[in-house]
């Protein structure tokens, strides 16, 4: 598949959300005894309600309640799609094909029945009205075979894309309703203030207010077919993290989603607290253009930060809940490098590589955003830690931190000698990480242009074309094993998702792609 234009963007939408310092917000009544409602606090990354346009983290949370998908995650396992709206689904052995066969008897909110047809429209809505997740069908075909099958169709092998189609953006939307309302498949389309203030979905829950400042209400579905929700009503307040932490253990809410792994030390008993690494990866790049830096393109250099970081220590940073990062791909995916090949420091051997470099005590300059936190993290600590480290190997780092916005201009163009940042996956499939390679998205942001490497290139083109979960394991765990060895970046860690409820909330899963769902989510 195609990588998007929109990268960068989104990687700051995703950082910001993490990073939101929103308003309290209304006030929303907190769950009494015997009463059936849930509040959520978070930090706000919220644009729109409408599937096709929504791609920030607070709106996929709204999204995956609102909106089914053809084929979704089974809780927080994201290494195999299961059915949803699709009783079933086959990719055909050239990986081009996906057809999906439709569960009988689903219906929208108003209790009429979900087509064939609604399913084109949705699907082909979201790819030609050039919102920000179009980039998610590039280059697919989308057809109705009969009353109950679907057919997706990539001109190249797409095996990714049972794992794109439970993305809430791919929601399955009432056409007739949607097209009342203005809603077309193309650029044209104007649903979305319609799809703000009401429900065209077949979810366990409809909207019933909606505001992207301050708060969402959601209640449940009464027409819905499947498993109905055990809260009646859910409230997602848009609260900074100081307040998210005081008013879950006040019992004003019963979930905080944004508190970081300093702010969940020490929680009341009473609270639950869910520790689990995020699908977030903190990394280095060292520029390959000789005409950004006369030093970061040696390899040698390279292999001699590789070796000289001290892993450990920056876990004791990442604080609880954070896992070290063998390679780009992140834990929870299909291809992820085993956990007992995550790098350790190598302080001898760093400095025997700088020696073999030819490089005499160089100096090099590390960018990264300054007012940016990631799970709660700052960049600011972690780039100190590198510079302490980097010393003792006889490699000075000038710390350059700047606004995320003058960060993110000179990262996306290429133009950082050392860039400390992170990367989020788009989709829970290891092909998102071919953006890594010579040539792609992140490659040319560390100026590793197409030829750079064609051992690794053929590697990539390889994970690309392979078809079934064995063969895609095996290719992405040589990709990223000729990456660590040869390619400019340096994975580091992935931070830890904290999520604190009350001791009465059951079923909390972190979900890499919309962060937590709130029908799975009950009571005792």
């Amino acid at each position: 598949m195609a990588t998007r234009s929109q990268t960068a963007a989104v990687l700051l939408a995703g950082a910001l959300a993490l990073a939101a310092c929103g308003s309290g917000g209304t006030q929303a009544p907190a769950a009494q005894s015997g009463a059936k409602t849930l509040v959520i606090d978070t930090s706000f990354d919220l644009k729109t309600a409408d599937p096709g346009r929504t791609y920030e983290p607070t709106g996929l949370i709204v999204g995956k309640a609102v909106y089914e998908t053809l084929l979704t995650f089974d809780g927080a396992d994201v290494t195999k799609p299961v059915p949803a709206l699709a009783e079933s689904y086959e990719l055909s052995k050239d990986g081009k094909v996906v057809t999906l066969k439709l569960k009988q008897g689903s219906t929208f909110a108003d209790g009429s029945p979900i087509t064939a047809d609604d399913v084109v429209f949705s699907l082909t809505r979201v790819r030609d009205m050039k919102g920000t997740p179009s980039f998610l069908l590039d280059g697919v075909e989308v057809a109705k075979t009969d009353d109950s099958t679907v057919t997706l169709t990539s001109k190249a092998s797409n095996p990714a894309l049972p794992y794109i189609l439970p993305n809430p953006a791919l929601g399955i939307i009432n056409s007739k309703v949607a097209k009342a309302n203005g809603a077309t498949a193309d650029a044209q389309d104007k649903a979305e203030q319609y799809l703000n203030a009401n429900s065209a979905g077949s979810g366990p829950y409809t909207i019933e207010s909606f505001n992207v400042s301050s708060q969402v209400v959601l209640k449940a579905n009464p027409k819905y077919y499947g498993t109905k929700p055990v809260y009646d009503k859910v409230v997602i307040r848009n609260v900074e993290a100081a307040t998210q932490k005081l008013n879950v253990q006040r019992g004003d809410s019963q979930v905080a989603l944004n508190l970081s792994g300093d702010q969940v030390t020490g929680m009341p008993s009473a609270l639950q607290v869910k520790k689990t690494a995020s699908a977030n990866v903190i990394f280095l790049l060292a520029n390959q253009n000789s005409a950004i830096s006369k030093t970061t393109p040696n390899p040698k250099f390279v292999e001699a930060v590789r070796k000289g970081v001290d892993y450990d220590g920056l876990m004791e940073l990442a604080g609880e809940g954070a896992s070290l990062a063998p390679g780009v791909i992140p834990s929870q995916l299909l291809g992820a490098l085993p956990a007992d090949q995550a790098p350790k420091r190598d302080l001898e051997g760093a400095k025997a590589a700088l020696a073999a470099s030819g490089l005499s005590n160089p100096t090099v300059k590390l960018e990264y955003p300054s007012e940016l936190t990631v799970n709660g993290l700052s960049f600011q600590p972690l780039a100190e830690r590198v510079q302490a480290n980097l010393k003792e190997v006889g490699i000075t780092v000038d710390l350059a931190p700047a606004p995320v916005s003058t960060a993110l201009d000179n990262y996306r163009n290429g133009k950082e000698e050392m860039g400390l940042w992170y990367w989020g996956p788009d989709y829970p499939d290891p092909s998102d990480y071919l953006v890594f390679l010579p040539g792609k998205t992140v490659g040319e942001r560390a100026g590793w242009k197409a030829g750079s490497d064609k051992t690794i290139e053929e590697a990539g083109e390889k994970a690309a074309a392979a078809v079934g979960d064995d063969a895609r394991k095996e290719a992405y765990a040589d990709m990223q094993h000729k990456l660590n060895a040869a390619g400019p970046f340096i994975p580091l860690f992935q931070p830890s998702q904290n999520i604190v409820t009350a001791a009465s909330v059951t079923g909390v899963e972190y979900h890499p792609v919309w962060t937590v769902d709130v029908s799975d989510l009950g009571a005792k």
